[in-house]
C-alpha cells in the first residue's frame, strides 16, 4: 500500500496520508513517500494549491514510536529519522505552491509539527492538537521549531511542558490554526479556499511565498530592505504588468505564470 497517496482535482493537489491504521505515524517510509510526492508537485504547474489531509480517524499522531524505539539504540538510524523529517517539513517551505493542512481528529507531536509547518491550516471543531513527547521521556524538540515560529514563545512552552491537548479553538486563537469549521463543512470549505487561492498568479504566489520565509526571521531594517528588491524586481514581471493593467481595465487578468 502507498502510504501517501496524490489526487489531482482541478488546480487542488490533494496529499493524503494513507496509514490509518497506525492513525497516520510519520514512519520513515511515510516521510520518505511525503518527500517523493512534494518533489512531483513541485514540477507539475497544472497543481495551483496542496492540501494535505489525513486518511481514517485522525491526521497524524506523529512518528511511529515502535519504529523509533526499535532504533532507540542506534544512533544512526534514529538520526536519519529526524534527518529525512527535517528535509520533509523544509521542502514544504520550499514548495513554490501554497500549501494548506486541513485536520480531523488530533495532530500530535510530529503530526503537529506537521501543521505548524504547512503555510496555512484550517480544522474541524473536535480536532486537537498536542507535542506529548515529555509525558514518554522524549521532549519534542523537533516539533518545536516550526511551533514556537508560528504560535509563539509563551505558548509553544506551555504545550510542550505540559504535553496537554490543544482544542481547536485555542489553536486558532494561538495561531496555529487560520480557521476551524463544522466536521461536515471540512471538505467542502477547504477546498472553497484553496480555490480561491489557485486564482492568484502561480508565478507571484511562488515568489511571495519564498519572500516570505526568507524575510519572516530578519530584523526590521534588513526586512524591509529585502522586500524592497523583491517588490521593485516583481513590479517588472509580465504577470504584475498584466494584473495592474487589468486592474485599471476593470477586467480578470490573463496570467503568463512569469
Amino acid at each position: 500500500m502507498d502510504r501517501v497517496l496524490l489526487e489531482k482535482e482541478g488546480p487542488i493537489g490533494w496529499l493524503i496520508l494513507n496509514h490509518p491504521e497506525k492513525r497516520n505515524a510519520l514512519s520513515l517510509e511515510m516521510i520518505e513517500g511525503l518527500l517523493d510526492k512534494l518533489a512531483v508537485i513541485q514540477n507539475d504547474g497544472a497543481i495551483r494549491v496542496v492540501v494535505i489531509r489525513g486518511n481514517g480517524p485522525v491526521f497524524s499522531a506523529g512518528h511511529d514510536i515502535r519504529e523509533m524505539s526499535s532504533s532507540s539504540r542506534d544512533l544512526h538510524a534514529v538520526r536519519k529519522i529526524f534527518t529525512t523529517c527535517n528535509r520533509m517539513m523544509l521542502q514544504l517551505h520550499e514548495l513554490s505552491q501554497p500549501v494548506i493542512a486541513m485536520v480531523h481528529g488530533i495532530a500530535t507531536a510530529a503530526g503537529c509539527q506537521l501543521v505548524a509547518a504547512c503555510d496555512l491550516a484550517i480544522a474541524e471543531t473536535g480536532a486537537r492538537f498536542a507535542t506529548p513527547g515529555v509525558k514518554i521521556g522524549l521532549f519534542c524538540t523537533t516539533p518545536m521549531v516550526p511551533l514556537v515560529r508560528v504560535i509563539g514563545r509563551r505558548r509553544a512552552m506551555d504545550m510542550l511542558l505540559t504535553g496537554r491537548f490543544v482544542s481547536a479553538e485555542e489553536a486558532e486563537h494561538s495561531g496555529l490554526l487560520n480557521r476551524v469549521v463544522p466536521a461536515d463543512r471540512l471538505v467542502e470549505e477547504t477546498r472553497q479556499w484553496a480555490l480561491d487561492l489557485s486564482q492568484a498568479s502561480p508565478f507571484t504566489l511562488a515568489l511571495g511565498k519564498r519572500a516570505f520565509y526568507e524575510q519572516v526571521d530578519l530584523a526590521e531594517k534588513p526586512a524591509y530592505d529585502y522586500a524592497k528588491e523583491v517588490i521593485s524586481m516583481n513590479c517588472m514581471e509580465d504577470d504584475a504588468v498584466e494584473g495592474m493593467t487589468a486592474f485599471i481595465e476593470r477586467r480578470k487578468p490573463v496570467w503568463r505564470s512569469r
